[in-house]
């Protein structure tokens, strides 16, 4: 008994280590490569205590980690220093380098980042992929872009609708971020921050060529902000040729992006729709014994439910033409053809996928029926 009793705890033991050693958590994000391109799950703005965060840049890596993300940048306010009296540190790169050690050993890309903090119509801007951030403390906001230009970042627009920037709610382009666009400072725009979409960032992303973007914005624990809550981060995934920094960055300035929160899904048509035909498979197409029902077993391989409406020409049988398919998990669609087909188009609206305002994607698959 003594030896069944040793051997029983050393492989639960193994087991937790195996477990501990994996670092996802339950909740770990998931979505698929699309053609062409490796899918990264990024997270592109967060916050530490070396500005006005509640944890140490360590704590990123692990939540990182544990939420399967790709890519994180610890993206501290330049100019805003809350914690300073208590952690002082004239080096603005700290934060990076402490996660940068921390990340070593683990499949996670650091990149450099910055966020440069200035009031209406200036606003907050994350510069990433950045040499030093101690170059970027400027006293003019525009010699602080041209110095993140100088080193080859991306820029973008940070939490554009934020009523503390704009009291209406809605995003304005003043004429600083016109320039900044004009000079080729300005390349991105989140058009999803924490839990808030606004479609207007959206509209101003696709009218002036700005990369999609949505991000976590974490000051405290993303335990307590959101898995806490029963919510994922939001993120930006980034559809890059391969899993290096280099080509990530080559896909932000190229503007293949989708911003995703939970069952939201945001980005410009040629990355959305590709995205979301690979998020779903399918299983299985056969008709029913003596009968015109083509019943069609699909499956979602994505960590988000997926909220679809039916836009065939045909029906289904006994059941409703919207439905969800959560994540994770198959469901079978009857589809009523009338006759038996040899090959049908599977088409579906995505109800919670934005390709414009107000506009959603519509997905097809080619199914060929036995």
């Amino acid at each position: 008994m003594k030896f069944q009793s040793f051997f029983i705890a050393f492989f639960t033991t193994v087991s937790l280590l195996s477990q501990e050693h994996t670092h996802k958590s339950s909740r770990a994000l998931e979505f698929p490569d699309v053609p062409g391109y490796i899918t990264l799950k990024t997270d592109l703005h967060q916050h530490t205590v070396f500005s006005d965060g509640d944890v140490w840049p360590t704590i990123r890596v692990g939540e990182a980690l544990r939420d399967n993300l790709d890519v994180i940048s610890l993206t501290e306010h330049l100019e805003y220093q809350p914690h300073k009296e208590d952690i002082p540190h004239p080096d603005r790169n700290r934060s990076y380098e402490i996660a940068l050690k921390e990340a070593q050993d683990h499949d996670l890309l650091i990149i450099h980042g910055s966020e440069i903090t200035r009031q209406a119509p200036m606003g907050h801007s994350n510069a990433i992929f950045i040499d030093d951030a101690n170059k970027l403390l400027n006293n003019k906001a525009e010699n602080a872009f041209e110095e993140a230009k100088k080193q080859g970042a991306f820029v973008f627009w940070n939490h554009p609708a934020w009523y503390a920037q704009s009291p209406t709610g809605n995003p304005i382009l003043s004429d600083f971020q016109k320039e900044r666009i004009k000079n080729g400072e300005l390349h991105g725009i989140e058009v999803i921050n924490v839990g808030d979409y606004a479609e207007e960032s959206l509209a101003l992303a696709l009218e002036n060529n700005l990369t999609i973007m949505g991000t976590s914005d974490i000051h405290g624990l993303i335990d307590w902000d959101y898995v806490g809550k029963g919510i994922d981060r939001p993120v930006t995934l980034v559809f890059a040729k391969e899993r290096t920094p280099q080509s990530m960055k080559e896909a932000l300035f190229a503007g293949r992006t989708v911003a995703v929160f939970n069952s939201l899904f945001v980005g410009k048509k040629e990355n959305l729709v590709p995205l979301l035909k690979a998020s779903v498979v399918i299983e299985k197409a056969e008709y029913i014994d003596k009968t015109s029902i083509l019943e069609v077993t699909v499956k979602n391989v994505t960590s988000s439910d997926l909220l679809f409406e039916n836009q065939m020409e045909y029906t289904f049988y006994s059941s409703s033409p919207v439905f969800t398919l959560p994540a994770g998990e198959t469901k079978t669609l009857n589809i009523k053809t009338l006759e038996k087909k040899e090959n049908i188009t599977l088409t579906l609206k995505a109800l919670s996928a934005y390709v414009a305002p107000k506009e959603q994607a519509i997905i097809r698959w080619d199914i060929n029926a036995n």
